[in-house]
Order: C-alpha cells, then sequence, then structure tokens
C-alpha cells in the first residue's frame, strides 16, 4: 500500500508458501516460541469481549426447510479465527476455513483453509494465502515448544495416540525439541496407519533407533517419557492415570478423556496454552464445556464452577516462556499440557513467510484498487 491511496497485495499459493519456508519446523518452533513471549506480555488481541476467544464457528443445523442450506455432518462447519499479533509482526488477519469429512470422497482435505493478513492500522490487505500448511505446521510446532520448556531433556521414549497428519507434524517438534530421543511407539485405531507413520519415522529421522505400532492408547503411553495424543472422530481416546510414567510430559492439542482423580492430584501439573481462551469458550458455550469442547482445559473449566479445583492451579505457557513461572521443576514431575490452537499462530506464522515470500520474490501482486471510490 502508497500513500496514493492504491491498494496492492499478495497472494501466495501452496507452492510458492512452501519455497517460502512454511514447513521448515525449526523456524515455525520459533515463532511459536515467539507468540507465548507476546501471550505472557499481553502483546496480542484476538476477538470477543474479553479479547481471548477461538474464533466465530457457523454449525449446520440438523434439518432445514431451505433446499441449498447445508445440513450438520462429521466436521461440517465454517469459522473464522481473527488476530493481532504484536511485537516484531504488528499485524492483523484471520485463518477462514470450511471443514467437511465428506470431502474426502471429492478427493479434497476434509478442511480447506485461508489466511488473510491486514495491515493494523488501516485495515488495507496485506497478503492472502493458502493456510493448510500453516494451520498443520502452527499446530504441530506447539508441542515440541512445550517440550523445549516441560519435557525431560534426557526424554528417549515417545508416545503416540493418532497418526494422521497432526501428530505427524507434532511429532516433527518433538524430535526437533528432544535430540535424546531413540523410540517412538504409535497407537492408532487403523493399524495400517500407525505403520505407515512408523515407516515415515524411521526414514526420516535416522536418530530414531525403533519406531513401531503399538496394540492400544495403554501399550503407548506406558514408559513414554513424552506422549502425544492428537486424533480426530467420534470417540475421544482416554488415558488413565496409572500408565503414565513419573517425569512424563503429556501433550494434549485434541480431544482426550482423563479421570479427575487423576487430573486433580496436587501433585500433577496442569499448563494450558492460553486461559484467557477457555474463559471465552465458558461465556459462548454452554455448561458443562467438555461436552463439546472436549479438550482438557475444558475439565477445568467444569471442575472450578463446581468447586473442584481453583483457577491458580492452572499456569498458562507464556508465564514459563518469559520466565515468571518455573518450567519443569523435577526428574519425577507428571506435567499435563492442554492446547486449543490460537489465531495469533496462524497469523504470526503467516507473517514470517509473507515476510520471506517478499524477500524471495515469490507470489502474485494483485490490484484492490488505483484509487478508492470514495463517493
Amino acid at each position: 500500500m502508497s500513500n496514493t491511496g492504491r491498494v496492492d497485495f499478495l497472494y501466495l499459493d501452496e507452492p510458492s508458501m512452501i519455497k517460502a519456508g512454511v514447513k521448515d519446523m525449526h523456524a515455525c518452533m520459533d515463532v511459536i516460541e515467539e507468540c507465548y513471549h507476546l501471550l505472557g506480555n499481553g502483546d496480542y488481541v484476538m476477538g470477543g469481549k474479553n479479547h481471548d476467544s477461538h474464533g466465530v464457528k457457523i454449525v449446520f443445523p440438523k434439518t432445514s426447510p431451505f433446499p441449498n442450506m447445508p445440513l450438520e455432518g462429521p466436521d461440517r462447519r465454517f469459522m473464522a479465527m481473527v488476530a493481532y499479533v504484536g511485537g516484531r509482526f504488528n499485524v492483523a488477519g484471520e485463518k477462514w476455513y470450511g471443514s467437511n469429512t465428506a470431502n474426502k470422497q471429492k478427493n479434497l482435505p476434509r478442511s480447506i483453509l485461508m489466511v488473510m493478513l491486514n495491515d493494523a492500522d488501516t485495515g488495507a490487505p496485506i497478503a492472502l494465502m493458502s493456510g493448510n500448511l500453516i494451520s498443520g505446521m502452527r499446530t504441530g510446532a506447539v508441542p515440541g515448544v512445550a517440550a523445549r520448556y516441560l519435557a525431560r531433556k534426557d526424554a528417549k521414549v515417545c508416545g503416540l495416540i493418532g497418526s494422521g497428519p497432526i501428530n505427524r507434524s507434532c511429532f516433527m517438534s518433538i524430535v526437533d525439541a528432544l535430540p535424546e530421543l531413540e523410540e517412538v511407539k504409535i497407537f492408532d485405531v487403523f493399524p495400517e496407519y500407525a505403520e505407515k507413520m512408523a515407516a515415515w519415522i524411521l526414514e526420516t529421522y535416522p536418530q530414531i533407533k525403533k519406531a513401531y505400532p503399538v496394540d492400544s492408547t495403554e501399550a503407548a503411553v506406558r514408559d513414554a517419557d513424552i506422549v502425544n495424543s492428537a486424533t480426530s472422530g467420534k470417540n475421544l481416546p482416554y488415558i488413565n492415570g496409572d500408565w503414565i510414567k513419573k517425569g512424563a510430559l503429556i501433550s494434549l492439542p485434541a480431544g482426550i478423556e482423563m479421570d479427575q482423580d487423576f487430573l486433580l492430584r496436587k501433585d500433577i501439573r496442569k499448563i494450558i496454552d492460553n486461559w484467557g481462551m477457555y474463559e471465552a469458550w465458558s461465556e459462548e458455550l454452554p455448561y458443562p464445556w467438555h461436552d463439546s469442547i472436549e479438550l482438557v482445559g475444558a475439565y477445568y473449566l467444569d471442575w472450578i464452577k463446581e468447586g473442584a479445583m481453583t483457577r491458580d492451579e492452572i499456569t498458562n505457557l507464556g508465564e514459563i516462556v518469559n520466565g515468571k513461572v518455573p518450567g519443569r521443576q523435577s526428574d519425577d514431575e507428571i506435567i499435563i499440557f492442554g492446547q486449543g490452537g490460537l489465531p495469533i499462530y496462524d497469523v504470526a506464522w503467516g507473517k514470517q513467510i509473507y515476510d520471506n515470500a517478499v524477500k524471495m520474490g515469490l507470489g502474485i501482486k494483485l490490484n484492490l484498487w488505483e484509487e478508492a471510490d470514495m463517493h
């Protein structure tokens, strides 16, 4: 944008995004770590009246008198996730997506995403870009950033629950953060998918000595130094606290079932990505919140309302990244890290890729107008 009133913006398709580094997990982790610095200092704004909303979602009705209206179905929704990110990013933006499990029958991914960046002062568009890889990488980067602060440095065994693309990107960050990792156990309700992921891990990461499928969630969790659960589907995975090894980090970027008695233990450390987002959900959705949100943080919302626990038992990761609260405090400490997905991740990682693309001369410059029609 220039001071002549002309507005141009950059369009970046997926091949351009890849050339600009969107699949660079280490760089993505560094950007997400920056996001936690900004979260911890309050230099961000998301939607909603508390400035911490996950986003606005359209869920279709089960029936409709209108013949063209889509109907409710598995993962069928539209969503806008908006944010301003401060610091060196200083940009506003949104991730916008539609999702429908039936897309697979059309040879399309379940979710189709776009990211828009805007000048934080004028609102003028800066970039419109393919968002699927931004979203997958930023989701995957979070467990690795957490591992930098919360996992045992000598962690050797990783348990994975689910072997879809999200857990694949999560593992990319975990193995980056934990260089002594050498064994990976994978459980999936479809064993052939777990076998494929094990083969990919062994081929991609020569430092991993063993990667193999296991036949239960319990087998994936027992004796693991770090566990990451990322599944989709009607049935949530269940983790029994008795299976968890002393000193383990349990990373939960997706829906989960766990026992209240275990999670309420005072020696179980409860870390969350951004508690303000859960408070926003508590205003936007009906209680009990775990029925609709399914994340471990929604359990905490329910139990705080019921008087079973208090807010001061929960720590934001940003407080740890900024040194306001200590991270791992002992080799035996069990840490549960709950994640819900923040739009600031998409905007910050999108801005980094946009900056890379500009330096590399990538993308297609589009004109919005030569001069705005003010009449």
